[in-house]
């Protein structure tokens, strides 16, 4: 779904009603239950085995006992999708995960995603599930975060553990390139989600939220970007012709 962020004229749809699962761009609900919470940035959070992922297997450069501040967890749950800091950033909320997810939850009714359900702060379950539409939505919401807009469309980020240096590179390869003002945007990926791509981004003039989900090649969501912000700028000029 594609959508003028300014006049909420949709530009594009197609299945923007099917509920599907929708893998990390979970972790943009994350990151505005984190920060409504306004608990503090520089508070440490250690890496425990309660955030690994038994279920997917998948990988982490974030070691059991390792400890970042929560600033830094939440920006590389944003930027490198990185699991294990948004596991830690949900267990370190007053009452636990489980009232992480409940306000995950809380916060897809306040925005009217109607046919939106949480049950993990990463999206690495097929029930962490919205559609197209639902996701326009959460995109417009998180674009009002400062902290994630900064960290989301940051290209690069560097954290030090002890004597580790890990570096960090976005998960969206069009973030940092000159053709593209991007405001806000996450990616995502399990084997059930497909490719998913959520972003605000402003071209020729006109700021578009765009959603893509389920899309099969690695780099098939960024050419579906580029491609239809190359069409709708083309009919911008047809018209105006």
């Amino acid at each position: 779904m594609v959508v003028d962020a300014k006049t909420s004229g949709t530009l594009l749809e197609k299945n923007a009603d099917r509920v599907v699962p929708i893998a990390s761009i979970s972790k943009l609900m994350t990151a505005m239950v984190v920060l409504d919470a306004k608990l503090p940035l520089n508070e440490m959070l250690k890496i425990s085995d309660d955030d690994v992922d038994w279920v997917m297997a998948s990988g982490s450069r974030l070691r059991v006992g390792w400890a970042l501040s929560r600033e830094d967890m939440l920006h590389l749950a944003l930027m490198s999708s990185e699991n294990r800091a948004a596991a830690a950033l949900s267990r370190y909320y007053q009452g636990g995960r489980p009232a992480f997810i409940k306000a995950m939850n809380e916060k897809a009714v306040e925005l009217g995603m109607a046919h939106t359900h949480f049950i993990s702060p990463n999206g690495l379950t097929n029930e962490n599930v919205s559609t197209a539409f639902d996701l326009v939505k959460l995109v417009r919401a998180a674009v009002e975060y400062p902290l994630i807009r900064q960290f989301s469309t940051d290209p690069h980020y560097n954290v030090r553990v002890g004597r580790n240096l890990l570096m960090y590179i976005n998960s969206n390869r069009l973030v940092g390139r000159s053709d593209w003002d991007i405001e806000v945007q996450k990616t995502g990926f399990t084997n059930e989600a497909g490719r998913c791509l959520v972003m605000m981004v402003n071209a020729d003039g006109r700021s578009l939220i765009m959603v893509f989900l389920d899309a099969y090649g690695k780099l098939t969501r960024f050419a579906d970007a580029r491609r239809v912000v190359t069409q709708l700028a083309a009919a911008d000029r047809r018209q105006n012709d």
